[in-house]
């Protein structure tokens, strides 16, 4: 693992990318820091009426190009650093795919599982409340992230509503179909991966029968399993926080999902449908054409990326590959599709789900769809042919891509030699 912070690590990732653009140094100068972050302590009424606190966090991180955007997680190792790094990566991510967005985080130090469902409600709503002058649907948008959903979202909408005074729909993305919530939202993370891995699997010599290994059975890795099982490919391999199942025929991916909708380990599905039991830590170096890591940071790095077999690594997590594991699966020729790129769909859908909220005018299930392809597939053409044209790889021609964007809007603004000249 790194010695450095998270976010000193995400910055190589600029470093790398102004190194093909020529670009003023005021750029760098802006997107080396957070533009703010706040930090607050929670406190709300426990169940058995005694107070706790909770510290919580809000970042935005740039705001060059509109207004800022990004989810809120609850987790108890979340942390400032976290934060500030998710909100760089999101930065990126909404240039990457010229949304109208600059980049933020938020998040909560608590394990959601150890609180009652009246406690998370009073948790979410103190969070609004905190925070309801840094967001706004004109400055700040949040979204769910790890541990929150649509009901979470929805309390947030309703806290800010009552907050100022009438209904503002916008402020929150994410949120329940009868709330204002967009239709397609629920996949849309996998679903754009899965667009864009099918957008480019000829020019990644992949247009077969795919062997698929999941690392994290959540919202984003039990949607694209769905997806590509859709499609005929084998799910080989799966994974959660207790261990995973391996089956060289294919995984049953509705057993799987089942044993999730009832509150199980995929584990618990060991023994059904020719699925063997396999440790957690094992699924990277799993035999497979494609791996989809889709749970946290970091789980791929110095010491297991040599073990990777896959063809492709689709990031639908956000930076589970870290900069020394990049190196190493560069030189195995194993091409990566990063999280600015490949988890990208999430935040576009959310995008779609702000302008609806803004109009007041709300799209099918199958234009939502449409609109995702067309972004997934027109922003990943353009970083595939940077790639090739400057020889590097998909991460830093993403960046390259974004940052490209991001140079223009702030240098629209002057620069050192503007004001020197």
């Amino acid at each position: 693992m790194s010695d450095h912070t998270l976010l000193e690590d995400a910055l190589v990732r600029l470093d790398d990318a102004a190194a093909h653009l020529n670009i003023d140094a005021d750029v760098i100068e802006k997107l080396k820091y957070a533009r703010e972050t706040t930090k607050v302590r929670l406190m709300i009424r426990m169940d058995d009426g005694s107070r706790k606190s909770f510290l919580a966090w809000r970042c935005r991180y740039d705001d060059t190009r509109g207004p800022t955007k990004g989810g809120i997680r609850f987790h108890p190792e979340a942390n400032i650093d976290e934060v500030e790094t998710l909100a760089f990566w999101m930065t990126f991510k909404c240039a990457v795919m010229n949304l109208p967005y600059g980049g933020g985080k938020g998040a909560v130090e608590v394990d959601p599982r150890q609180l009652s469902k009246a406690e998370l409600e009073r948790l979410s709503r103190a969070y609004i409340q905190a925070f309801a002058r840094i967001i706004g649907p004109d400055r700040d948008i949040p979204a769910p992230d790890v541990y929150t959903n649509s009901m979470i979202m929805g309390w947030m909408a309703d806290e800010y509503a009552q907050i100022v005074g009438q209904a503002e729909p916008a402020v929150i993305t994410g949120k329940p179909i009868a709330l204002g919530g967009s239709l397609g939202r629920g996949d849309a993370t996998a679903r754009g991966g899965y667009y864009l891995v099918r957008h480019l699997a000829k020019d990644l010599g992949l247009d077969q029968t795919l062997r698929v290994a999941v690392q994290g059975f959540g919202n984003a890795g039990q949607h694209i399993a769905r997806l590509l099982a859709a499609d005929g490919h084998k799910i080989v391999a799966v994974s959660d926080t207790e261990g995973a199942v391996y089956s060289a025929a294919g995984l049953h991916v509705d057993l799987l999902t089942e044993a999730k909708a009832q509150g199980r380990s995929v584990v618990s599905t060991a023994g059904q449908g020719g699925h063997e039991a396999l440790a957690g830590d094992a699924l990277i170096g799993v035999e497979c054409d494609l791996l989809v890591p889709s749970a946290l940071e970091n789980m791929i790095h110095g010491k297991n990326a040599d073990t990777v077999t896959a063809k492709l690594v689709l990031e639908l997590a956000n930076g589970p590959v870290t900069p020394t594991a990049d190196q190493i699966l560069a030189a195995k020729g194993t091409v990566v599709l990063p999280d600015i790129l490949a988890n990208a769909g999430g935040v576009t859908v959310s995008y779609f789900e702000w302008v609806q909220n803004r109009q007041g005018f709300y799209w099918s299930e199958q234009e939502i769809h449409d609109r995702l392809q067309a972004i997934m597939e027109r922003e990943g053409r353009a970083i595939w042919n940077v790639a090739g044209e400057k020889g590097v790889t998909m991460r830093t021609a993403a960046y390259v891509h974004a940052l490209g964007r991001l140079a223009e809007a702030i240098e629209a603004h002057g620069t050192q030699s503007f004001f020197t000249s």
